[in-house]
Order: C-alpha cells, then structure tokens, then sequence
C-alpha cells in the first residue's frame, strides 16, 4: 500500500473514534418525573427546541436554566426538541433558499 493510503485509513479511523469518544451517555432520568412531578413530551420538546437559541444564551449566565429537559419521555420528545430547533433556524440547511435578486 502506498503511504498516503495508509495515511488517509489512519486518518479515518482517528476520525471515527474521535467522533465515538463525544458521543453522549445515558439519561439515568429519562421517563422519571421532575421536580414538578412532569414528564416533558413532544410538545413540550417542541417548544424547547424552538427556544433553544435564547435558552443557551441565558443558561451561560444562569444556574438555574438549562437547555434540554433531562426529565423527558425518551425518543418523542427528543424528535420534538429537532423539530423545533428547525423551526427556529428556518430548516437549517434543507430549508428555504434565498431568493436571487437580478
């Protein structure tokens, strides 16, 4: 095999397991109630994810606030929280394109 080969599947797999290594854990308290006794759902994921801008910015200054909801029911409130953030950011990369004056 040739150098940039051996160079270019090395690279790959640092690449790979450097990826793995920022890969979350498991929520120890997803499905069980908060404080409140509520279980944030789709909606509510919805919601968060929409407001997730604003919600970083004060959660740099603030204790009390968070970004996600770790009191949550697993996948559904989790799809909620993407599809808000979309939302938000007007579908990322896969939304509308701007129109081209001329």
């Amino acid at each position: 095999m040739k150098k940039t080969m051996i160079l270019a599947i090395l690279a790959i797999f640092v690449l790979i397991l450097f990826s793995a290594s920022c890969v979350p854990g498991p929520n120890d308290v997803e499905k069980t109630p908060g404080a409140k006794g509520h279980v944030a759902g789709f909606f509510l994921g919805v919601w968060h994810g929409f407001i997730s801008p604003v919600t970083f910015i004060v959660s740099i200054f603030t204790r009390s606030v968070r970004l996600y909801e770790v009191h949550n029911n697993g996948s559904w409130y989790n799809f909620g929280f993407v599809l808000g953030a979309g939302l938000f950011l007007s579908g990322g990369i896969m939304g509308r394109k701007k129109s081209q004056k001329g």
